[in-house]
């Protein structure tokens, strides 16, 4: 068969979006398609961040998984450890986080809050919504180099600490370590730098200093790698937020996040990466059979509010360690 050898030529803005790909398979299988220009796919991800293919002929969950293990030439990485309720589906697929239509999801490179994480991650657009549920991205690149020095520095210095306590008002302990075995959970902190403490009623908690800033293991940027702002109370509406502090106090909060030697973290300073977030943030209106591949350690991503039914799938390869 004839290798298409995708072009820089062929690839053209969108939104912002570093590069789309129009694609036309001539007739050719799917896998046959991707399988004959997985290299120049990867290469346009490593080199860009972020990809999108649109109008890719893929019609299930398990032909999505088959296209991400052909382009990513490797196996799927289950999600454990997990931060949002999600299904799984067969092969590692997963739908994206099940978060009500009317919340939107703040920006985050997938698993930041952990030791281990995707270097790749796959989203794919089955139905998009009948209105907004845009999945924006933002480069990491810039968040680092835009946020003033004092703050890079102090969280540099410091790093992060992400305090979790497993409960029904978040995500229990048995679903986000996949087991009802307290040995393996155990062993997972154990392996993971995860100081954890049973509590009364078969509760958990578990507390772990991370690095804010990471190297990008090819380019050797620095990049802003973490989910400060994502896990902090101040992430919460205000109401909600007032509502779990009076209830549970903040010693019991579902999640937080505090410096690396437990100072609090400034709000004025969270709002001011958030806004970052905002700035930079790029978006795109899904279509069907959209397939966006990143680059999850220089690009971030989130979602958009909507309106109507929303389908989209998510798949993660290549895993740090």
């Amino acid at each position: 068969m004839t290798n298409l050898k995708i072009s820089i030529d062929d690839l053209e803005p969108i939104g912002g979006l570093p590069l789309l790909f129009n694609v036309d398979t001539e007739g050719k299988r799917t896998m046959d398609w991707l399988s004959e220009n997985k290299s120049q796919i990867q290469d346009l991800i490593s080199k860009n961040g972020a990809l999108l293919l649109r109008g890719l002929k893929i019609i299930s969950s398990k032909q999505f998984g088959d296209a991400l293990e052909t382009i990513f030439d490797g196996k799927l990485i289950e999600y454990k450890y997990r931060s949002t309720p999600r299904t799984g589906l067969r092969g590692n697929v997963y739908t994206a986080t099940e978060y009500p239509s009317n919340e939107v999801i703040a920006q985050h490179n997938e698993n930041a809050y952990s030791r281990s994480w995707p270097n790749r991650i796959g989203l794919f657009c089955m139905l998009p919504a009948q209105e907004g549920g845009e999945t924006p991205i933002s480069d990491s690149r810039l968040i680092y180099e835009r946020l003033p020095e004092e703050v890079r520095l102090k969280f540099e210095e410091k790093g992060i600490m992400y305090v979790r306590n497993y409960s029904d008002m978040d995500l229990p302990w048995t679903e986000v370590f996949q087991t009802e075995d307290r040995a393996e959970v155990e062993q997972y902190c154990v392996d993971n730098e995860l100081q954890f403490e049973w509590k009364d009623n078969n509760a958990l908690r578990t507390v772990q200093v991370n690095p804010a800033v990471a190297f990008h293991p090819v380019t050797n940027e620095k990049i802003w790698f973490n989910q400060a702002h994502l896990f902090h109370i101040s992430n919460i509406a205000p109401e909600m937020r007032d509502v779990l502090i009076d209830s549970l106090g903040e010693e019991n909060l579902p999640r937080n996040t505090f410096y690396g030697d437990g100072e609090p973290i400034e709000e004025d300073v969270l709002n001011m990466i958030r806004d970052l977030y905002e700035k930079t943030k790029i978006k795109f209106q899904w279509q069907k059979n959209d397939l966006l591949l990143l680059d999850n350690m220089l690009f971030t991503h989130g979602r958009e509010s909507f309106v109507g039914e929303r389908r989209v799938l998510a798949g993660m390869a290549c895993p740090n360690r």
